[in-house]
């Protein structure tokens, strides 16, 4: 009794100091990371007060999002519905020629950019936007991918036009890319300087966005739902139990690069997407009396919440924010993936690209939120994925152990795709000998991101990713003129063959 007694007291002693270790790193994580940069990227644009103590703030960095999607779908005369057609022919394989240059098929790079996307952001995300502003935030999340559907073809479009392949076919494309090459086209050692600072800072800030976005918020919020399934994971040592594990699995994935990755994206994704997807349809048919009244309660609170003027500015701030976190759509991650596509021409890839955010945030976000409305999961108490759980529970009692499988490889899969994009940005700056360095630590920051607190992950996920966008939709502004000469031969070109006919070979 007396060794079992020492034994127990060692054990709590150890889990003492564990703990104390943790809340130390959580907290100086919070203090020195995250909100000296939060109060520089997310300082706020205020310009309403109700003389309440609560005045309108609206993020530079979501207005910039905000004004930039809205600028490129007039720019682009709405192709985001005129080209959809034409991009579901192209998925298809239609245009596919096995003789063009790229890493990976039109599908495959779609798939590898959805897996980055789908996932937590739609399962998670969804939730911590409602739970923050309410029902009315899935309508504006829906809004904002709308408009991200042209911000996702300009980016993509344009790291097609100027990636680059070396001598063993790899390709090193996206917005570092046509920072640094398409500003040099200017001519001026000035251009070519503001073009290759603004490349630099994009890669560092997307591989923040990596170890962020794309990795500590999917280990965080599949450990929860699987911490909530398996109660014996409840705990400090089950959680780095966890996500040593989880971090074996994504290392054993990335070490083989992108066309690994992109042949488990391309299985992983579109399963769990037809899963989701139809446990959503099946849970609002088992609804449908309450779908309508869900629709009127999103719609009515993404104009009228309680708050009056600010509540719609504050609900709508933070539909766009959660949004841009799950589509990505100006961030200029997905370009990255897309650049190894195999396609010589550079608009067709782009115009596939703008499947992305109609497939992640208006079809699945979309389903999440309906869910999450029509079962009154958002009245409980819940956050992030387990709200979610909540809902899908309520109908489908089995079903959160489904949903934790489903999340632990959306999980998988975005952490994989984020790590090529971060690897790739790691190479441009470092060079080809940082990749296997690169790896280990993201690797090691999957563990991190199973131990720290829910708040700090998201606030340190926004800021990188978000971040992006800064010098991105610079690119996309000061390149737009280029982009708009070759969509508009492209169209010419695809209207006058025909919509039964490919193409003409492209002059460029």
């Amino acid at each position: 009794m007396a060794a079992l007694a020492l034994c127990s007291s060692v054990a709590f002693a150890q889990e003492s100091r564990l703990d104390r270790t943790l809340n130390a790193l959580d907290s100086g994580f919070g203090d020195w990371i995250v909100r000296p940069i939060y109060s520089v990227l997310f300082f706020d644009l205020w310009f309403w007060d109700n003389h309440e103590g609560n005045g309108v703030k609206l993020p530079v960095i979501v207005a910039w999002l905000v004004f930039g999607g809205i600028v490129f779908t007039l720019r682009w005369r709405f192709l985001n519905i005129r080209a959809f057609g034409h991009a579901i022919a192209v998925l298809r394989g239609k245009f596919d020629n096995p003789d063009d240059p790229g890493e990976v098929s039109h599908f495959q790079a779609l798939s590898s950019a959805l897996s980055a996307t789908v996932g937590l952001g739609n399962i998670g995300g969804v939730a911590v936007a409602i739970g923050m502003g309410g029902p009315g935030a899935a309508f504006w999340m829906v809004i904002a991918g709308f408009l991200g559907m042209s911000l996702k073809f300009s980016e993509c479009a344009l790291a097609q036009m100027y990636r680059t392949i070396n001598s063993e076919g790899r390709v090193l494309g996206g917005p570092m890319r046509y920072l640094e090459r398409g500003f040099a086209e200017f001519g001026s050692e000035r251009s070519a300087w503001i073009g290759r600072r603004l490349a630099q800072l994009f890669a560092v800030l997307c591989i923040g966005g990596s170890f962020g976005g794309g990795n500590m918020f999917q280990s965080n919020q599949s450990y929860a739902q699987a911490a909530r399934i398996l109660p014996i994971l409840d705990s400090n040592i089950g959680a780095l139990g966890f996500g040593i594990g989880l971090a074996t699995i994504v290392g054993v994935v990335i070490i083989g690069g992108i066309k690994r990755i992109a042949v488990v994206a391309s299985i992983i994704v579109p399963a769990m997407c037809v899963l989701y997807v139809g446990a959503s349809l099946w849970i609002l048919g088992h609804n449908a009396a309450l779908v309508p009244d869900a629709l009127a309660t999103i719609v009515s609170e993404a104009f009228a919440p309680r708050a009056g003027l600010g509540g719609v500015v504050g609900v709508a701030v933070m539909g766009f924010r959660r949004a841009a976190f799950s589509n990505e759509a100006g961030v200029g991650s997905a370009a990255i993936a897309h650049s190894a596509a195999a396609t010589d021409e550079p608009i067709r890839e782009g115009i596939v690209a703008l499947l992305e955010p109609f497939i992640d945030t208006i079809v699945v976000c979309s389903m999440t939120a309906l869910v999450v409305v029509v079962t009154g999961a958002y009245l409980e108490p819940g956050e992030g994925v387990v709200m979610t759980s909540n809902a899908f529970g309520s109908v489908l009692p089995w079903f959160p152990t489904v949903l934790s499988v489903a999340v632990l490889l959306f999980a998988i899969s975005t952490a994989i795709s984020w790590s090529y994009y971060g690897e790739r940005s790691c190479v441009f700056l470092f060079g080809e000998r940082s990749s296997v360095a690169y790896r280990w630590v993201f690797i090691a920051v999957i563990v991190l991101g199973v131990l720290l607190n829910l708040e700090n992950v998201v606030a340190f996920s926004d800021l990188m990713i978000l971040g992006m966008s800064l010098p991105n939709i610079i690119a996309l502004y000061v390149l737009a003129p280029k982009l708009k000469i070759a969509l508009d031969t492209y169209w010419k070109r695809y209207v006058l063959a025909g919509p039964s006919q490919k193409p003409a070979p492209s002059d460029a």
